[in-house]
Protein backbone atom coordinates (compact mmCIF):
# COMPACT_ATOMS: atom_id res chain seq x y z
CA UNK A 1 0.00 0.00 0.00
CA UNK A 2 1.17 3.38 -1.12
CA UNK A 3 1.66 5.74 1.90
CA UNK A 4 0.51 9.93 1.97
CA UNK A 5 3.18 11.19 0.49
CA UNK A 6 3.21 8.99 -2.38
CA UNK A 7 -0.46 9.69 -2.66
CA UNK A 8 -0.15 12.89 -2.42
CA UNK A 9 2.79 13.45 -5.09
CA UNK A 10 0.05 11.48 -7.40
CA UNK A 11 -2.84 13.97 -6.62
CA UNK A 12 0.02 16.98 -7.54
CA UNK A 13 0.68 15.59 -11.08
CA UNK A 14 -2.87 15.61 -11.42
CA UNK A 15 -3.54 18.90 -10.12
CA UNK A 16 -0.64 20.14 -12.12
CA UNK A 17 -2.34 18.73 -15.47
CA UNK A 18 -5.80 20.30 -15.06
CA UNK A 19 -6.67 23.94 -16.25
CA UNK A 20 -6.23 26.30 -13.64
CA UNK A 21 -9.36 27.13 -12.28
CA UNK A 22 -11.58 24.14 -12.67
CA UNK A 23 -13.00 21.69 -10.30
CA UNK A 24 -10.42 18.83 -10.69
CA UNK A 25 -7.95 21.16 -10.36
CA UNK A 26 -9.17 22.70 -7.08
CA UNK A 27 -10.04 19.07 -6.03
CA UNK A 28 -6.46 17.51 -6.77
CA UNK A 29 -4.60 20.32 -5.07
CA UNK A 30 -7.19 19.86 -2.02
CA UNK A 31 -6.20 16.17 -2.41
CA UNK A 32 -2.68 16.68 -2.66
CA UNK A 33 -2.22 19.28 0.41
CA UNK A 34 -4.42 17.16 2.34
CA UNK A 35 -2.04 14.31 2.46
CA UNK A 36 0.64 15.58 2.45
CA UNK A 37 -0.01 17.20 5.79
CA UNK A 38 -2.26 14.28 7.40
CA UNK A 39 -0.85 11.18 8.87
CA UNK A 40 -2.58 8.36 7.05
CA UNK A 41 -5.15 7.63 4.97
CA UNK A 42 -7.86 8.00 7.53
CA UNK A 43 -6.89 11.19 8.85
CA UNK A 44 -6.53 12.30 5.13
CA UNK A 45 -10.10 11.38 4.53
CA UNK A 46 -11.70 12.67 7.04
CA UNK A 47 -10.28 15.93 6.55
CA UNK A 48 -11.44 15.92 3.08
CA UNK A 49 -15.23 15.93 4.64
CA UNK A 50 -14.21 19.80 5.21
CA UNK A 51 -13.45 21.06 2.11
CA UNK A 52 -15.68 23.76 0.16
CA UNK A 53 -17.76 24.16 -1.75
CA UNK A 54 -19.27 21.34 -1.85
CA UNK A 55 -18.70 20.32 -5.90
CA UNK A 56 -14.94 20.94 -5.30
CA UNK A 57 -15.46 18.05 -1.91
CA UNK A 58 -16.92 15.59 -3.82
CA UNK A 59 -14.60 15.63 -6.74
CA UNK A 60 -12.00 15.74 -4.07
CA UNK A 61 -13.04 12.91 -2.30
CA UNK A 62 -14.12 10.88 -5.63
CA UNK A 63 -10.43 11.67 -6.22
CA UNK A 64 -8.89 10.38 -3.35
CA UNK A 65 -11.05 6.63 -3.37
CA UNK A 66 -9.60 6.24 -6.65
CA UNK A 67 -6.00 7.01 -5.42
CA UNK A 68 -6.19 5.24 -2.00
CA UNK A 69 -7.76 1.95 -3.65
CA UNK A 70 -4.36 1.70 -6.27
Amino acid sequence: MRDNLDLAASAQELADAAPTGSIDHAAASSVAITLATTRDIGDARKTLDGVTPREVREAAVALFDRLSAS
